[in-house]
């Protein structure tokens, strides 16, 4: 009897191949690169919607102050090539500065409150229509009445309208930001 051993095949190995990881690489940098766009804007979207809502919540506390230690409040701000500023102080419209870089400063005996920043190149600008504001303590209203405009790096905006009685509201420009009323 003649037993011949037959020669084993050889076993095919498991992992992945060359070709197959090159294939499940240029998938994922397609997925990556039409998710990148939509990152961006949501991005931008939360930095705008974090300005405002500070913004909003500064003047609330503002006109909160002025009517408690019954004294006129006032707000100016400033802009730049350093970028812009808002700073929340007691006196008159020259009394404290801010410019966007250095910190913000008073001349007397001024006080400051509370005073915020954007860095030119930063995620956000602020443009107004106004210089300052004063806050009444007496009749907690705002003169004048402004728009204050918070612009994103992508052009989108969200303006924080203040009205007389000291009232905010934010609505978006053009281009529109999902999430908020048109302008």
């Amino acid at each position: 009897m003649n037993t011949q051993t037959r020669p084993a095949t050889p076993r095919r190995t498991r992992g992945l191949t060359l070709i197959e990881c090159m294939v499940a690489l240029a998938v994922s940098a397609v997925v990556a690169g039409t998710a990148v766009p939509g990152f961006q804007a949501t991005l931008e979207r939360r930095h705008l919607e974090g300005a405002a809502a500070q913004l909003e919540t500064d003047l609330a506390m503002a006109r909160s102050a002025a009517v408690a230690a019954n004294r006129s409040l006032r707000i100016s701000f400033e802009n730049s090539a350093a970028g812009s500023c808002y700073v929340i102080h007691s006196g008159a419209a020259g009394s404290c500065a801010c410019n966007g870089a250095a910190l913000p400063s008073c001349t007397g005996a001024e006080q400051m409150w509370r005073s915020v920043q954007f860095a030119a190149g930063g995620p956000v600008a602020l443009q107004t229509n106004v210089r300052s504001m004063v806050l009444d303590p007496d009749k907690g209203t705002v003169s004048p009445t402004g728009t204050l405009r918070l612009v994103g790096r992508g052009g989108h905006g969200v303006n924080v309208v203040v009205n007389i009685m000291g009232r905010v509201r934010q609505c978006t420009p053009t281009p529109p930001l999902n999430g908020f009323r048109a302008c």
